[in-house]
C-alpha cells in the first residue's frame, strides 16, 4: 500500500527495495505444494472446454496442453490469425472436438455456440492482441476486446450454463504512471493506447458481470466462476504475430539478416508462454471446485515473471543473438514518430504466488533458450512442430515433480 511505497522513495533504494520485498513474497511459494500434473490431469480430464482465440499463438499452446490433460477441447476463433502459425504447423486443429470460426462479437453464434458446445470451462483468448495495430483500427479493437468480451459473458447468462470462466486480458491493462515497481492487482486500469484501453475496459465489464450476474456470494446456486488473468509478455516457440520482438529476431537470423531493435531500453516482463498458462490452468481448475472453495479465485490474478526477471529489449535481443550463434547480429535504434508505448511495465505476482502455490518455472535464461531452440529446430532443421511443443510441455510439467 502507501507505506511501502513512501518509504522507498524517502530512502532512495527504489530497485533494492522493491526486489527485496518482491522475492520475500515469492519465497512463500516455497512452502506450497507444487501444482502438479496429475491435479491439473484430474480437474481436466472428461471435461468441456472452450478456447476463444484458439487459433493464436497462445490460443494453440493452451489447446494442446488441454488435450494433452484429457480435455475435450472445442475452439472458437474468426480465422487463423498468421501464415505461418502454430496451430497449423502443430496441427493442433486434429486434436479439437470442435473447431468453429465465427465472430466473437455477434451474440446470436456465440450464444448458439455455448448450447452447443456445454463447457465446463472456457477460456476467453479472442481479441485483437497488438498495440499498433490498434492505433491504425481503434474501432476493430476495442469492438472485439470489449464487446467480445461482453457478448460472450451476457451468452453464458443468458444460457444459465454453470461453468467455469477465465477471461484473458494484458498486463497492460494497468494504468501505467512509469513506476518502477510491478502493478499489483488492485491498482487503477486505464490505457494510453486504444488496445490498453480495451484491456481496462474488458477487465471492468467482467468485474460487473460477475457482481451483476454471476456473484460470489451466490456461486453455489448459480455455478458460474468468473476471473480475469493478466500476463506479461510471452515467448515460445510458434509465434508469428506481427511487432513481436522474438518473431522479428528469428526470422532475420533465419534469413541472415541484421536485426533493427527498435527501443531497446524499454524493460518488459518476459516470460516463457507456458508459465502464464500453467496459472490460467490452475485458476479454473480451483473455479471448479464449487460453493465457496472456489469463490476465492472469483478475482483478478497477476503472472509474470519472478523479480528481477524483466529485462530490456535490448539485452533480450543479445540473449537471443547468443543463443542463436553464427551469423546472428542486432542493431539498436530509437523509433521516430512511432506510437507510444510504456518505457517500464512490470507485474507483481505475489497474489498468484502466495494464494495458488504458482510460480514461474523457467527463468529469462531458460526461456529465451527454449524459444531459440524450438525456432532452429523448426526452422533450419525441418523438426516437428507439435513434438518440439510436446518437449517443451513435458520438461515444464517434470519441475513440479
Amino acid at each position: 500500500g502507501f507505506g511501502w511505497r513512501w518509504i522507498i522513495c524517502v530512502k532512495g533504494g527504489i530497485g533494492s527495495v522493491v526486489d527485496r520485498r518482491a522475492r520475500a513474497m515469492e519465497s512463500l511459494a516455497m512452502t506450497e505444494t507444487p501444482i502438479q500434473p496429475a491435479s491439473l490431469r484430474k480437474a481436466f480430464s472428461d471435461k468441456s472446454v472452450l478456447v476463444t482465440g484458439h487459433t493464436g499463438f497462445k490460443g494453440a499452446w493452451l489447446c494442446l496442453w488441454l488435450y494433452r490433460l484429457g480435455a475435450h477441447v472445442s475452439g472458437y476463433s474468426i480465422d487463423v490469425p498468421t501464415t505461418p502459425s502454430l496451430f497449423d504447423a502443430g496441427q493442433i486443429g486434429a486434436l479439437l472436438a470442435e473447431d468453429q470460426r465465427g465472430d466473437i462479437t455477434d451474440p446470436q453464434a456465440v450464444h448458439s455456440l455455448i448450447r452447443e458446445v456445454q463447457p465446463d470451462v472456457i477460456f476467453h483468448l479472442a481479441a485483437q492482441s497488438l498495440v499498433r495495430r490498434s492505433y491504425e483500427d481503434p474501432i476493430q479493437t476495442m469492438a472485439t476486446n470489449v464487446m467480445g468480451t461482453i457478448t460472450l459473458l451476457d451468452a453464458v447468462r443468458q444460457t444459465g450454463r454453470p461453468c467455469s470462466i477465465v477471461i484473458v486480458t494484458s498486463d497492460k491493462c494497468y494504468e501505467n504512471t512509469g513506476q518502477v515497481w510491478g502493478y499489483r492487482e488492485a491498482d487503477p486500469l486505464g490505457g494510453h493506447d486504444p488496445y490498453s484501453a480495451s484491456k481496462a475496459m474488458a477487465e471492468i465489464a467482467a468485474a460487473t458481470y460477475r457482481r451483476s450476474f454471476f456473484p460470489v456470494r451466490m456461486l453455489s446456486d448459480h455455478g458460474i466462476g468468473l476471473a480475469t488473468v493478466r500476463s506479461g509478455n510471452v515467448l515460445g516457440g510458434g509465434d508469428w504475430s506481427q511487432d513481436r520482438i522474438a518473431v522479428d529476431l528469428v526470422k532475420g537470423f533465419a534469413n541472415g539478416e541484421v536485426v533493427t531493435v527498435r527501443n531497446p531500453r524499454s524493460i518488459r516482463p518476459w516470460q516463457h508462454v507456458l508459465d502464464p498458462l500453467l496459472g490460467y490452468l490452475t485458476v479454473a481448475a480451483g473455479l471448479q471446485t464449487g460453493g465457496t472453495g472456489a469463490g476465492k479465485y472469483c478475482s483478478e490474478w497477476n503472472f509474470g515473471p519472478s523479480s528481477g526477471q524483466s529485462v530490456d529489449v535490448g539485452r533480450l535481443a543479445k540473449m537471443f543473438a547468443k543463443g542463436w550463434g553464427r551469423g546472428a547480429e542486432v542493431i539498436e535504434t530509437m523509433s521516430v514518430n512511432a506510437p507510444a508505448e510504456a518505457a517500464v511495465l512490470r507485474l507483481a505476482i505475489d497474489k498468484a504466488v502466495v494464494n495458488l502455490g504458482w510460480s514461474p518455472r523457467w527463468d529469462v535464461d531458460e526461456t529465451v533458450a527454449r524459444t531459440v531452440s524450438w525456432y532452429k529446430r523448426v526452422l533450419c532443421e525441418g523438426a516437428d512442430a507439435q513434438a518440439c511443443c510436446l518437449s517443451d510441455l513435458e520438461a515444464h510439467e517434470q519441475l513440479a515433480d
